[in-house]
């Protein structure tokens, strides 16, 4: 059993509690008093169980420190990371060539130490988060210097490097962020690389966001390929990550048609590519509600909208009074909170 797991039931037990109360304040269930005893007895020892081997949090309010906890450990990540940066860039100057090369190969791992350390002495892994976050930095800063060293010229394998380290923090201690970051680089490599491949100068990716609709698809397709039975919530941030860069880059294809590979002219590729959106996300939102996956539900009902007022804005306008747009866009806007209403309402009649 996962942490992530053992948060879960001590969830359920806690939700548990508070229905079986509401019951017996409805009069809707009466339990013996020695059954009573014997199932409040469990669910302690349930609760002193998990508490004890996985640290999880067994109410309310330490789930809400808990939540402060992750803030704090990601911004304090944050700020550790800046402050590398800043102390490089202060005594960069004054330290050899030599020393420079030593300190670039240590700090890396210095800092992977510092992470298994954390992680043998936590069970959250917040400390652990944080420093890992420092080690990834550090190794991303680390490559830019000994490029800028040694003047190498810039390549798209640095992505690759830094995806291949982040993936190896994530799937040691079980990170969720390290994983965001290994797979943006992946998805930065894999369109940078593919840009090279026709010829033109890698860094162009950023001006042919197609391939950042194929590789934003074949990060969502890859949580089925990869088997999650150690993390499986990774599977969700292979989702959320995926469908960020295809509606990202369907969304910059919708407003600028030129930066298109398709040989049509810029109006028609636009007026694709925001059909095309509208179509991503209604299926997104589709199978999310089938799965159960309401990260990805949200995220494309988000984009759904903005690629419908978009769509709408690129018919209307040009040649209809703002005072009107707005208006019309106003009774949408509650036609559409009425649609999903009627889905949430089936929804509940499945699950009836």
């Amino acid at each position: 059993m996962t942490r992530q797991e053992a948060q879960r039931r001590a969830d359920r037990i806690r939700l548990f509690r508070a229905e079986l109360a509401e019951l017996e304040g409805e009069s809707a269930l009466a339990l013996l008093p020695e059954q009573k005893d014997r199932l409040e007895r469990h669910l302690t020892a349930t609760l002193a169980h998990l508490a004890a081997a996985f640290d999880v949090d067994t109410t309310e309010s330490q789930k809400q420190v808990s939540w402060g906890m992750r803030i704090a450990s990601t911004l304090g990540g944050l700020a550790l990371c800046a402050a590398v940066v800043l102390a490089f860039y202060r005594y960069w100057g004054v330290i050899p060539i030599p020393a420079q090369v030593m300190v670039l190969g240590l700090a890396p791992l210095v800092c992977l130490a510092g992470v298994e350390y954390a992680s043998r002495r936590e069970t959250t892994l917040y400390f652990t988060s944080l420093i890992a976050l420092v080690a990834l930095a550090a190794f991303v800063y680390d490559l830019n210097l000994l490029g800028s060293i040694f003047n190498l010229e810039p390549s798209p394998n640095a992505f690759l490097a830094w995806s291949v380290f982040a993936f190896a923090i994530a799937y040691r201690y079980g990170l969720r962020v390290p994983l965001a970051a290994g797979l943006i680089g992946a998805i930065i490599f894999l369109s940078a690389a593919a840009v090279s491949w026709t010829g033109a100068w890698w860094e162009g990716c950023a001006m042919r966001p197609e391939w950042f609709v194929l590789t934003g698809a074949m990060t969502v397709a890859a949580q089925f390929a990869i088997p999650h039975r150690r993390f499986p919530e990774f599977a969700g941030a292979y989702r959320l990550v995926g469908l960020v860069a295809l509606y990202l880059a369907t969304l910059v294809l919708s407003m600028d048609g030129a930066t298109s590979y398709l040989a049509f002219d810029h109006k028609s590729v636009e007026r694709f590519y925001q059909f095309l959106g509208l179509v991503e996300t209604a299926a997104a939102m589709w199978v999310g509600i089938r799965r159960g996956w309401s990260g990805s539900v949200n995220l494309a009902a988000v984009a759904f909208v903005v690629f419908l007022y978009i769509r709408l804005a690129s018919w209307w306008w040009d040649w209809m009074p703002h005072y009107l747009f707005f208006l019309i866009i106003g009774l949408i806007s509650m036609g559409l909170l009425v649609a999903f209403r009627r889905v949430r309402g089936s929804l509940k009649g499945a699950l009836a």
